[in-house]
C-alpha cells in the first residue's frame, strides 16, 4: 500500500523544489491545483457544464473558463462560487482517482499531493497518511518571490497574506522541512531523510 503524503507550503518556501526531490527519489506526484486548471482550460472537462449553467458567455472565444467574468460574477454572488465548485470539484475528485490508480499500478510506494489549499480546505486530511510541510521565514519568501518574478515585495506580502496562516499550516504538519539557509544540497539531505520516513 503506498503511503500518501500531502505537501504544502506558503508562496516561495521551495515546496516545489521539495517535489521534484521526493519524485527523483520515486514519489508519484499528483499536481491537485494542475488538475484544477486542467479542467477550466480549453477542451477542459468542467467546460460543458459550466456553459450550461452560466451561459455561453462565461466562456472565453478559445474555450477556457472566462477567469476574470466568473470572478466578477461570485464577488457579487456568493453561491456562484459554490455553483462553479460543485462542477469542478467531483471532476478534479474523479481525475486525481484516476492518477492515483495509475501511480498504484505503476508500483509507486508513495505518492505526493502537491496541495496548496491543503490546510484551508479542510476536507483533504482525511485521505493522507502524513503532511509534509516546506517552511521558511515570510521575508525569504519575499525575497524568494520577488527575485524570480515581476512581483513587487508589497503585492508578495498581500499573497502570503491570503494563504493560510504559517502557524495553521505547522500545526497541521507531520513533517517540517525547514527550507532556510539550506543549500540545495543541504535540503536534498533533509528531503532524504523525510523519504525515508515515507517508505522510499
Amino acid at each position: 500500500m503506498a503511503t500518501r503524503i500531502g505537501l504544502t507550503g506558503g508562496i516561495g518556501s521551495g515546496k516545489s523544489t521539495v517535489l521534484a526531490m521526493l519524485q527523483e527519489l520515486g514519489a508519484a506526484a499528483i499536481d491537485a491545483d494542475a488538475i484544477s486548471r486542467a479542467s477550466t482550460a480549453p477542451g477542459g472537462a468542467a467546460i460543458p457544464q459550466i456553459a450550461q449553467r452560466f451561459g455561453a458567455g462565461f466562456i472565453t472565444p478559445e474555450g477556457a473558463l472566462d477567469r476574470v467574468r466568473m470572478r466578477e460574477r461570485a464577488y457579487g454572488h456568493p453561491e456562484a462560487r459554490r455553483e462553479l465548485e460543485q462542477i469542478i470539484h467531483p471532476l478534479v475528485g474523479a481525475e486525481i482517482e484516476r492518477q492515483v490508480q495509475a501511480a498504484l499500478a505503476a508500483g509507486a510506494r508513495c505518492i505526493v499531493f502537491d496541495i496548496p489549499l491543503l490546510v484551508e480546505s479542510g476536507r483533504w486530511r482525511a485521505q493522507l497518511d502524513r503532511v509534509l510541510v516546506v517552511d521558511c521565514e515570510p521575508e525569504t519568501q519575499v525575497a524568494r518571490v520577488v527575485a524570480r518574478s515581476a512581483l513587487a515585495p508589497d503585492e508578495v506580502r498581500a499573497i502570503i497574506a491570503a494563504q493560510a496562516p504559517r502557524a495553521l499550516r505547522l500545526a497541521a504538519a507531520d513533517v517540517v522541512i525547514c527550507n532556510e539557509g539550506l543549500t540545495l544540497e543541504a535540503l536534498r539531505n533533509e528531503v532524504q531523510q523525510a523519504a525515508r520516513a515515507f517508505g522510499l
